[in-house]
This record gives C-alpha cells, structure tokens and sequence, in this order.
C-alpha cells in the first residue's frame, strides 16, 4: 500500500506550525517598526503649497531670513505665516509680470488670504511655543531642518514625544547664540562647554513634566 503522505509532508507540516506561531508575534514586532519608520510620521514627504515657493531660492540665493517671513516666531506660540503684503512688497517690483505669481496678485487684489498648507502639525492635546524655543536658544535647523535645500518644504523630524523628551532632557547639543537662530550653517564648535554656557545664559531647563506640553 502506497504512502498517504510524502517525505516532505512531515517538513511542511513543520513550517505552517511554525509559522502559525511566529506570526501572531510578530505583528506587534511589525507595528512597532513600522511606528519607527518615516512613513508612519509623514516625514520627507514634500507638501505642495498653492504657490510654487522655493525656500531654496529665497533662503539661499536672496539670503531672506526665516524671521522675515516668520516675524511672530520670536513672540507668539505660532511662528506665522507671511501676509500677502509681505510678498507684494517685493513682488510688485520684481518678477510682477510672471504667471508663477499670479495666485500671489489674486490673493492681494482680492483681498483673500493664501491658503498655505501646513507642513507641521502637532495633536490638538500638545501645547508648543515658537518663541519658548527661540528665545531659549534653539534654533530654527533644529525642528525644521535645512529649508535652504528644499523645493518644497517637508517635515525633517518625528515630533514623537520621545523626540521631543531627548531633547528636554538634554537640551544643551541643540543651543545656539540668539543672533544665529536663522542660520542655516551654524554648528556648536565649543562642544558641550558652550551647550551648558548658553544653557546657564539663556535660563535653560529640563522641562519634562507632563504638564509642560499637556495643558
């Protein structure tokens, strides 16, 4: 009488058991490394905006400074987005007659305010301040990365609150002088020394109580 199962039967019915068991466990070993991946934060994902605004142009090439167009950063929790006067006030002399900036003219004419599209977007339940941050000395690069390189401007970091905590509990790596906040290039070339004379200057604390960022 012939053989019900094959030789290789025992082998496979071996794997499937296998497998029935490793992947239930798995799964969470899946999530927590897909939650650890940049697609899970739309990071590096480029945002179009309804103006083709190349930070690489007007950052590096024109030398405009971050507080130019973000002139609450210093003062207010948001760091505001520029009024289309703002943008008149070079476009109506230079490049006024160019169809890239047609929705700018529409917006100023019509009294209607661009609709940009947000780049960062925190939970309604976390609180952030622009200017806690910059006037304690970190500077823009920090959460926003280099904008001098990008097109299209894309979100750099995670803004997990486990990014945020690292550097709470650490800040002194991240602080620079107040006039180098928009600099784009600058580095902390003292090193940890100057991290914790800038710390000791500026009044810098390790915030990580829950309520600093839940209110």
């Amino acid at each position: 009488m012939p053989a019900l199962f094959t030789r290789s039967a025992n082998t496979w019915f071996r794997l499937v058991l296998a497998a029935l068991v490793l992947l239930p466990a798995s799964i969470p070993v899946l999530l927590v490394l897909y939650m650890r991946s940049p697609d899970a934060h739309a990071q590096l994902v480029a945002i179009d905006q309804p103006i083709e605004f190349d930070h690489r142009h007007h950052v590096r090439d024109d030398g405009i400074d971050c507080l130019y167009c973000h002139s609450s950063a210093e003062r207010s929790e948001s760091a505001g987005v520029p009024p289309t006067e703002l943008c008149m006030g070079c476009h109506n002399q230079i490049w006024n007659d160019s169809v890239l900036i047609e929705p700018i003219r529409r917006s100023y004419f019509g009294d209607r305010p661009i609709a940009w599209n947000r780049v960062y977007a925190l939970p309604e339940h976390v609180f952030f301040n622009h200017a806690a941050h910059v006037n304690k000395g970190v500077g823009c690069v920090t959460c926003h990365g280099r904008v001098d390189q990008m097109a299209r401007v894309y979100k750099v970091p995670p803004l997990t609150m486990q990014w945020c905590l690292d550097c709470h509990r650490n800040p002194e790596p991240n602080l620079r002088p107040l006039e180098m906040i928009t600099a784009m290039e600058w580095t902390q070339s003292g090193g940890e020394p100057e991290g914790r004379r800038l710390a000791r200057e500026y009044g810098v604390r390790r915030l990580t109580h829950c309520s600093t960022c839940h209110r």
